[in-house]
């Protein structure tokens, strides 16, 4: 009977932002019960824009900002 066998190595990686997966950027009110938010932007003006229409509306004045990339894991050379 033959058994299964894993055959372990170690490669090492690295990690790079791609710039053709681009980077979105989104702003979150964080005032109680609010729950506005910018969406998914291409630009950070546009959020940032988004947040200060959102605060003179509001008054709300405490955002969370999350800038989103796409990285590649590939062979170290």
């Amino acid at each position: 009977m033959l058994s299964p066998r894993a055959v372990l190595r170690y490669v090492a990686h690295t990690i790079q932002h791609a710039p053709e997966g681009g980077v979105t950027y989104e702003v979150f009110c964080t005032a109680y019960r609010c729950g506005a938010e910018s969406g998914p932007q291409d630009e950070q003006g546009a959020a940032q824009d988004w947040a200060l229409r959102h605060t003179g509306r509001t008054g709300h004045n405490l955002f969370r900002r999350v800038y989103t990339d796409h990285a590649r894991v590939t062979p170290a050379e």
